[in-house]
């Protein structure tokens, strides 16, 4: 019997409403086992759902490690303990990026000889297999060794879910030159140049984000993120000139006519509701961090990663990838 998905019912800016609409999605369209964690009294109905009752609620704006560990009644640290014992297949949130880390931390620990976890967060590569960023903001601060661990993480998943058998990896600089990047990245390019087992292709830039020529770009969480928020930024930019151009008068009314059949199935593909949510590679179970803003798609594309993170068997597989010291 397959174990129920455990979300996060509370958490993100449009919850519990859409957490729990993307949920049921999820369970009619795909056929997905979920159970919501939440406050009973603050959630309204839950849609015919499985409900695991707590009494409090972390919120985007507390401390996270103080959270977890004051409030352990709450919505997250309940989902993660669900996975811990067994009772659940994964855990999902859209709330407090960093209480979600650290209560899969806490609650579930860290795989043998993962130094630090990590987020690894798809984004589209459009007519192929998604590329993956890492660390997507889990560590500001990271030295060479804690990012070859990062890549080697991340190709096992992009092995074990996408089904790619090498893995092309990049590392995020600011030239394609070895010379190029400041200490870190320098140092980092080095290790991962005398790791036989990844296939690293150099670095790449931040032009080289979609498309893009690897599988995989590792770089700090600092890093990252800001990356992460830039691009995201730009590609709503984008959307919204188009879409204001478009039927501004006749002209551009006839060539939106022709042009939007063909735009929309690559704007489809470039919104980060499609990806669903980020995984946090690292830790002794399957945790699946969703967007803040995240309304009922990108809940219900979150549930579909978390199972297919857990049919590819993942975990385990980035356990046999990091061999204790």
């Amino acid at each position: 019997m397959t174990l129920p998905i455990a979300l996060d019912a509370m958490g993100g800016d449009f919850a519990p409403k859409e957490i729990i609409a993307g949920a049921r999605r999820a369970v009619d369209e795909l056929g997905l086992s979920v159970t919501l964690v939440g406050v009973p009294e603050l959630m309204g109905d839950p849609l015919g759902l499985d409900v695991v009752e707590c009494s409090e609620v972390i919120a985007m704006d507390d401390d996270p490690g103080a959270s977890v560990r004051k409030k352990k009644d709450s919505s997250l640290v309940r989902a993660a303990e669900l996975v811990r014992d067994g009772k659940a297949s994964a855990m999902v949130s859209a709330g407090n990026t960093g209480a979600t880390m650290a209560s899969a931390l806490l609650r579930l620990g860290r795989l043998p000889g993962v130094h630090r976890p990590c987020i690894v967060t798809p984004i589209p590569n459009p007519n192929r297999t998604p590329v993956v960023l890492v660390d997507a903001g889990a560590n500001a601060e990271c030295t060479p060794e804690m990012l070859l661990q990062f890549a080697q993480m991340a190709s096992t998943y992009v092995a074990a879910r996408y089904g790619v058998a090498s893995p092309k990896i990049g590392l995020l600089s600011i030239g394609e030159e070895a010379s190029k990047g400041n200490p870190l990245v320098k140092a980092t390019h080095q290790l991962l140049s005398e790791t036989s087992t990844l296939n690293f292709v150099g670095n790449v830039e931040g032009r080289d984000f979609i498309p893009s020529p690897v599988d995989v770009i590792v770089t700090d969480g600092f890093t990252g993120n800001v990356a992460l928020k830039t691009l995201e930024g730009g590609l709503k930019f984008v959307f919204s000139a188009v879409l204001d151009a478009i039927g501004t008068n006749e002209a551009t009314k006839a060539a939106g006519d022709v042009l939007l059949e063909h735009l929309w199935p690559v704007a489809s593909q470039l919104t980060p509701e499609s990806q669903g949510g980020a995984m946090l590679l690292g830790v002794q179970g399957i945790c699946i961090i969703s967007h803040g803003s995240s309304n009922a798609t990108a809940i219900m594309n979150a549930l579909r990663v978390a199972a297919e993170v857990d049919a590819g068997d993942v975990v385990a597989k980035l356990a046999a990838t990091i061999r204790p010291d």
